[in-house]
Formats: structure tokens, sequence, C-alpha cells
């Protein structure tokens, strides 16, 4: 199965994120965009494993001893692509957010797990193969202004997969971060 560590968004943040992915479809002529529903911010891609290592994640995500903190939405952008750009809204690398991804990855590699070697590059992508109407407008400009700001209080583990011909994600676990641990 394929799976991913991330956290998952309260309402307010996906509601402001659709807003955005709406803002985006309306300047676009193609484009993929990311159901409400899987809106999350990734902490660990983990890729294609065997059932039989859902238990070793879950006791690395045990060790994680990190008390709740701010998740903050900072700008929007894109990875540009031949085929369409990627568009995501970017996350503010908080002291907070930066010591859990990266205890996390350390835990995992420690367990044998193969992460890639990239810098952590917190974002949630909002749209993919998207072709603006119009590639010489600004279209940031027209997106969703202000601080957007929750509290990550809990990591999942998530599986990936098609059913019926959408992509769905699904906690297979979840640990809350704990209040008064550091």
């Amino acid at each position: 199965m394929r799976l991913f560590i991330a956290i998952n968004l309260n309402d307010e943040m996906k509601d402001y994120l659709m807003n955005a992915a709406l803002e985006l479809k309306k300047k676009s002529d193609h484009g993929n965009f990311t159901h409400r529903e899987n809106l999350h911010l990734t902490l660990a891609f983990l890729g294609e494993l065997s059932d039989d290592k859902v238990g070793a994640i879950k006791s690395v995500m045990n060790r994680i001893n990190r008390e709740p903190f701010p998740l903050s939405l900072h700008g929007f952008g894109k990875f540009k692509r031949s085929g369409g750009d990627i568009h995501w809204a970017g996350i503010e690398k908080s002291e907070g957010l930066l010591s859990v991804q990266k205890q996390l990855t350390f835990e995992l590699e420690k367990a044998g797990f193969s992460l890639e070697k990239r810098e952590y590059s917190p974002h949630l992508t909002i749209g993919r193969e998207v072709r603006l109407i119009d590639p010489s407008e600004d279209i940031y400009d027209s997106l969703p202004k202000g601080k957007q700001e929750m509290t990550a209080a809990r990591i999942s583990l998530m599986k990936s997969e098609r059913v019926n011909g959408k992509l769905a994600y699904t906690e297979v676990y979840g640990r809350d971060l704990i209040q008064g641990k550091e």
C-alpha cells in the first residue's frame, strides 16, 4: 500500500484552501484540483510498502515527543511543469513543524525506511497540471488574503488509493501530540 505521514487540516483551513482552488480553477483551462477531503500537509512520504511495515511506522510515530503547535499558511506559489504547473499554498517553517518533521524522518531512517533526501518544503497542493488561461496574469492577487492558522495536534499515517477512479486518503493510524511534552 502507498503510505505517508501527514497533518490533516481543520475545516476552516480546508474552506480557505478550497476558495483559493476555486479562484485558480476559474482562471484555468485545465487542471486537476485537490478534493477538499484530501487536503493535508505531508510530513514524510513512505511510498509503496507491504502491510507488515505498518507496525514499525506506528512505533516510530509513538516516539514523537512534541506538544501541539501552530500551523500557518504563508502565501501561494507554483512548481513549473511542462504538462501544467503544480499550484500550492505555503506553510510557515515554524520551530514546532520542523521539529516534528525532523524527528519523524530521523526515527524512520533509523528504523530502516528509505526517504527522499531533499530539503523539506512544507506546502499544500491545491492543483496539479494547471494551465492558466492567461499565463502572464498574476493570479495570486485574486486568491484569498489574510492569515490562516490552526493548531496541529495530531499526526496521521495515511494510505493513498484509488476508489472508484477517485484518489482517496484514509487514516490508517493517528497519534495525538501530547500537551506539556517537549
